[in-house]
């Protein structure tokens, strides 16, 4: 980051929670973390109480690379009953109750979005390092948080203030059918799978990380918008190969990342069925680091996933949302 517009204020302790009916703010600025899994990066608005309007134009500026923060996402921490009061959401979701924590996602470009694996990862080391969890146990500390795919249970295995390893339980990733997309020059097809929001992922047979890395995605992808009319994500993918693959993303409402949560699930349930697998752990390279997914399932189909992988949390600043739209 090379132009961010913050105050001079001193930088905020990213383990201080808010008191209670307060949101992290001043009169005129707002605090935010910034943090990332695996190079996936997010601007972390703390507003329990949900007294921040997260507009899609102060989402945008904070995300903006160069007159704001940063980031492929906004994530905002609040709780299920205050989204409720607010009108964010309609309803607590099922298995939470009003104090249950929520992960309030928007795309770089203001869009709300259902799940993303890398920003609850994110989420949860936030939490923990903010002093927002419960005592951690012999596995770490356990919590189940709200998204708008639904609940997700996460873990915090090891944490510090900069530092985390967590893992989330990403639901039952369900193939509903084939499709295509074109990349440059060349139409590839994939499996689409529902992680909660929409993925198409293609195993490229063949492919080496070299002719992955040759592919302009950076440039823009097209496809079936009769299957997807919301949009799609899209992750192309080597192979499994020893028990891990190559991938790389294109993500819907912001472009390339350098990683994707639910993508990486996408990516690990295609290559095993590829294999004829169906199911396993599978490390998945992306371009900001390595994950762990586990694609669990029976005689009947898949059954689970699990997401594992680091997150780290770069800084905390304040933000005056009025400089945002110089």
């Amino acid at each position: 980051m090379t132009d961010a517009h913050t105050s001079t204020a001193p930088t905020p302790d990213p383990r201080r929670g808010s008191p209670a009916g307060s949101a992290d703010r001043t009169d005129t600025a707002l605090t935010v973390v910034k943090a990332h899994g695996t190079g996936n990066d997010f601007v972390v608005v703390p507003d329990p109480d949900v007294l921040v309007d997260v507009t899609p134009e102060l989402v945008r500026g904070l995300c903006d690379r160069h007159r704001g923060v940063g980031g492929d996402g906004l994530i905002r921490v609040a709780t299920c009953g205050a989204l409720v009061r607010a009108g964010v959401l309609d309803a607590v979701p099922d298995g939470l109750d009003d104090n249950s924590w929520f992960m309030d996602y928007r795309n770089a470009d203001g869009s709300t979005a259902e799940m993303c694996g890398n920003g609850v990862r994110v989420f949860g080391h936030v939490l923990h390092a903010r002093g927002l969890l419960g005592d951690a146990g012999p596995g770490g500390t356990e919590v189940t948080v709200g998204t708008r795919a639904g609940a997700r249970t996460l873990r915090v295995h090891s944490a510090d203030d900069v530092s985390a390893d967590v893992s989330v339980d990403m639901g039952v990733p369900a193939v509903t059918g084939v499709s295509t997309c074109t990349v440059g020059d060349r139409d590839i097809a994939g499996l689409a799978v529902d992680m909660g929001n929409p993925h198409l992922a293609a195993v490229v047979p063949g492919l080496t990380a070299g002719d992955l890395a040759d592919l302009p995605l950076d440039r823009g992808v097209t496809h079936d918008e009769a299957f997807f009319p919301d949009g799609v994500n899209v992750e192309v993918v080597t192979a499994l190969a020893d028990g891990a693959v190559r991938m790389r993303v294109h993500e819907r409402g912001v472009g390339e990342t350098l990683s994707c949560g639910t993508g990486t699930v996408a990516a690990a349930v295609a290559a095993l069925a590829d294999a004829g697998d169906g199911t396993g752990t599978v490390d998945v390279h992306v371009p900001g680091g390595v994950v762990s997914v586990t694609v669990e399932g029976n005689d009947e189909g898949i059954t689970g996933s699990t997401l594992r992988g680091p997150s780290r949390i770069v800084f905390a600043t304040t933000v005056d949302p009025a400089v945002l739209a110089g």
